[in-house]
C-alpha cells in the first residue's frame, strides 16, 4: 500500500475538497521561521568538504534552515549515543544516519518517525529508490527512513597481479578452492600471500556465504536460526580449512580493518572482501590496478545491502521535524545523489540516475564498478529483526574464537546457534 500512496494521492488531489486537504498537509509540514538544527552523521574526515558544500548548497535554497553537521564516529558509536539521548530525554539530532541493520530495532521501538505522511504531502518521488533499498529503509510497512549511502559486499583484487599470473577470479562456490590454491603463495609453512581476507569484524562481510548456500539466518518463525545446520556448518567448515591452511586469515581485533587495508595496499594479499564504498580509498592508494569482483555464487549469488540510511526521531518539536524533511529530502534527492557516489565512492541510489549521462559518465571513470551494476538486481535488503544486532554480535565473536583459537567447527556452531536461539527468543 505504501508504494501506491503517491499515485493514490494524485488522484484523490482532483477533487476541490481534498485539494484544500492536501494544501493543509503541505502547510503542515513547511518550515515558518529560521531554525537551527544538528545532523549526526559517520563519515570520516576526508569526507568534510564535500559535507560542507553540499550543506552550504542546502542552506543557500533554504534560507530559513541552518545545518550543523556532526561527525559522531562509527555507526556503533553513533547509535550509542542516539539510543542514549532517546533513554535520557536529552537533546536529539534533528537528522541522523543509521547503518542499515538498525532501522528494524528503530523501527520497533518507535523511535523513528513515520515518513509516508512527509512523502504525500511533499510528493517526494520514493518509487525512484529501488524497490530492495525502500523495503531496507522500511519497518512494519512504513517508511521511516530512506536511503542514503548504499553499498554492497565485493572483492577488491590486485586486477594487475591476476593479468600477470592468469588466476581466475571465483564465480561460484566450487570454484574458491582452486582460487586459494592459485592466489596464494605458501613457502615453507608461510604465506608470502593470501590469497584474500575474510573479515571477521562485521558478520556482514562472512554472510553472504551462508545465505547462498540457502542458510536461513533467522527461520520463518522468527525465534530460531538455521546456522547449526549440516548446510551452515559446511560453510564455516571451508572457511576454517582455508585459514587453517594459511590460504587466507580471519580479520579480527584491534584495527584489523586498518591492518587488512594496508595488506592489501603492499601486495600482500591477492585480495580482500570489503564494502564498494571504499572503492576510491584503494583505487588512489594502490600502486597497481584494482578491480571489483562480484561475490561467488553458491545455490544463488546475492549480496546484501550495506551502508547506512537517513531518519528523523520522533520526539523531536513538528518544527524539528519539518526543518529535518527538508534536509533529509534534499540529501536524498536526485540532483544531490549522483554527487555523493562520484565524490564518496557509494552507489548510486536512484534509478532515475543510472541512465544520465552523469552515469554512464561515472561508470566509463570508475569501470571496475561494471560488476556491481550488472548484479544490482541481486542486491537485497538486509535481514530485519529487532534482535539482529544481538545475533550478529554472537555470530562473530564466536567464528572468530573457534577460527582463530581453534576447535571444532561443528559443536562450535552448534553451541552458537543455542545462543542465538535465546537472542531471538528474547
Amino acid at each position: 500500500m505504501k508504494r501506491n500512496r503517491i499515485a493514490i494521492v494524485a488522484l484523490i488531489l482532483m477533487t476541490a475538497s481534498i485539494l484544500a486537504v492536501g494544501a493543509a498537509d503541505t502547510d503542515k509540514y513547511a518550515v515558518k521561521a529560521p531554525i537551527k538544527i544538528q545532523w549526526w552523521h559517520a563519515m570520516e574526515a576526508q569526507y568534510k568538504p564535500l559535507i560542507d558544500k553540499v550543506v552550504a548548497d542546502f542552506e543557500k535554497q533554504n534560507p530559513l534552515i541552518d545545518v550543523e553537521a556532526i561527525y559522531q564516529g562509527s555507526y556503533a558509536d553513533l547509535n550509542e549515543k542516539l539510543i542514549a539521548a532517546q533513554a535520557a530525554g536529552t537533546t536529539l539530532p534533528a537528522l541522523c544516519v543509521a547503518n542499515t541493520p538498525y532501522v528494524a530495532g528503530y523501527g520497533d521501538s518507535g523511535l523513528c518517525e513515520n515518513l509516508d505522511p512527509y512523502i504525500a504531502a511533499t510528493g517526494f518521488d520514493i518509487k525512484d529508490f529501488g524497490a530492495g533499498l525502500r523495503v531496507a529503509s522500511s519497518f512494519g510497512g512504513k517508511q521511516v527512513s530512506l536511503p542514503f549511502l548504499i553499498s554492497t559486499q565485493i572483492m577488491f583484487y590486485n586486477k594487475t597481479m591476476a593479468d600477470a599470473e592468469k588466476i581466475k577470479l571465483p564465480e561460484t562456490w566450487a570454484d574458491m578452492d582452486e582460487f586459494m590454491k592459485k592466489a596464494s603463495k605458501i613457502s615453507g609453512g608461510a604465506t608470502q600471500r593470501y590469497a584474500t581476507v575474510i573479515p571477521g569484524w562485521d558478520q556482514w562481510y562472512f554472510e553472504p556465504f551462508f545465505l547462498n548456500a540457502d542458510v536461513k539466518i533467522i527461520n520463518d518463525d522468527k525465534q530460531t536460526t538455521d546456522l547449526g545446520s549440516a548446510k551452515a556448518i559446511d560453510i564455516a567448515k571451508k572457511l576454517k580449512g582455508w585459514c587453517d591452511e594459511k590460504k587466507t586469515y580471519w580479520a579480527y581485533g584491534k584495527d584489523a580493518s586498518g591492518i587488512m587495508r594496508q595488506n592489501f595496499i603492499d601486495g600482500k594479499v591477492f585480495s580482500i572482501i570489503h564494502t564498494t564504498s571504499l572503492y576510491n580509498l584503494y583505487e588512489s592508494s594502490c600502486k597497481f590496478e584494482v578491480g571489483m569482483h562480484y561475490l561467488p555464487g553458491n545455490v544463488s549469488r546475492d549480496s546484501e545491502i550495506g551502508g547506512c540510511v537517513l531518519l528523523i526521531p520522533s520526539k523531536n518539536k513538528q518544527d524539528v521535524k519539518n526543518a529535518a524533511w527538508k534536509l533529509l529530502s534534499y540529501l536524498t534527492g536526485k540532483d544531490v545523489n549522483m554527487l555523493w557516489a562520484r565524490e564518496t565512492g557509494y552507489m548510486p541510489t536512484r534509478n532515475s540516475v543510472l541512465d544520465t549521462s552523469e552515469a554512464k559518465d561515472y561508470l566509463a571513470k570508475k569501470p571496475a564498478f561494471k560488476p556491481v551494476f550488472t548484479f544490482l538486481d541481486n542486491i537485497n535488503p538486509r535481514i530485519q529483526h529487532p534482535a539482529y544486532s544481538a545475533l550478529s554480535k554472537i555470530w562473530m565473536q564466536e567464528m572468530a574464537k573457534v577460527i582463530i583459537e581453534g576447535g571444532d567447527i561443528s559443536p562450535a556452531m552448534q553451541k552458537m546457534a543455542k545462543l542465538i536461539d535465546e537472542a531471538l527468543q528474547d
